[in-house]
């Protein structure tokens, strides 16, 4: 049986981890440092593993739980924002469920651990089990702000009460909203090769997922609803100073055509004109057509 002193400074440090690996890498980190986790007394202590569900050995209950960008058992929510987590399989005695079910009773802080591309992973801490549904084969997961409510985190949730469900129910949709925001930057970027689709600038840092139409946090980010835009562009498109034809050639509205300023002007806006947009490899990721038609007739009423 584990210490719940020592149970409690394992928890710690592999948040304190998490933040000294987002402080390197940013919010996107590779699974590789996730496998290889930290060193806590002697003993590593990954935070990923081939199954979703994980306790390292040095804990008697599960410390994450993950889910792989091509994971069957996809992640969905409930009507008021809140994770569903799947079983591991379909036993509810499995150890792996039953230890997940265990830190629902005991109210300690998890990590959750989600796949967004192939080798690329976003972690939100701290997380807990709210309920467990047998019959549904899920647990339902409520993120809590361990910023604004640093102290309480260091110990067990030893109380819980309407506002704390209220507090974790907000942070929980912020998350979400998160996720989905940095999953779907991660996907566009990745298809466009990490350029932007009209000047080619390969500096990751300076580029963004431009949506075509505004994106729905419901299911999947989809690649096609988005187009892999330097700064400077992504503010030209979204506000109709440059346009993209359903034919994926770029318009540049007249009156700016007609101005005479610096080289951004000549060289980053006017000849962008009669250009045609760099795409996917992949026909499914090319820009959808439709919403493009619709994009580009705004775009002519300006």
């Amino acid at each position: 049986m584990v210490d719940a002193n020592y149970d409690r400074a394992v928890r710690q440090r592999a948040f304190e981890f998490l933040t000294e690996l987002m402080d390197r890498y940013g919010e996107v980190l590779p699974r590789s440092e996730l496998e290889q986790g930290f060193t806590y007394q002697g003993h590593r202590v990954p935070l990923l593993a081939p199954q979703g569900i994980f306790k390292p050995r040095i804990l008697d209950q599960p410390l994450t739980i993950a889910t792989s960008p091509n994971s069957p058992y996809r992640d969905t929510f409930t009507d008021d924002g809140l994770i569903q987590y799947c079983y591991r399989g379909t036993d509810w005695k499995h150890r792996d469920n039953a230890g997940l079910r265990a830190t629902m009773e005991s109210r300690v802080p998890i990590i959750y651990i989600r796949g967004i591309l192939p080798g690329k992973y976003v972690a939100t801490w701290p997380v807990y089990v709210v309920a467990d549904d047998p019959y549904g084969l899920k647990f339902t997961i409520a993120v809590d702000n361990a910023v604004q409510f640093p102290d309480e985190h260091l110990l067990h949730d030893s109380k819980f009460d309407l506002e704390t469900a209220l507090r974790r129910k907000y942070v929980t949709r912020e998350t979400r909203t998160r996720l989905h925001q940095r999953a779907f930057r991660e996907r566009v970027i990745n298809a466009y090769r990490t350029q932007c689709a009209m000047c080619r600038l390969r500096h990751e840092e300076l580029l963004d997922a431009a949506h075509i139409t505004p994106d729905s946090e419901e299911g999947e980010p989809i690649v096609s609803n988005g187009i892999a835009l330097c700064k400077i562009h992504h503010a030209a498109f979204d506000k109709n100073i440059i346009g993209i034809r359903p034919d994926y050639i770029v318009e540049v509205r007249k009156d700016i055509l007609q101005e005479v300023d610096g080289p951004m002007l000549k060289y980053g806006l006017q000849q962008m004109a009669g250009t045609k947009i760099q795409l996917p490899h992949s026909i499914k990721n090319h820009p959808n057509r439709d919403q493009l038609e619709k994009q580009f007739d705004e775009f002519c009423r300006r």
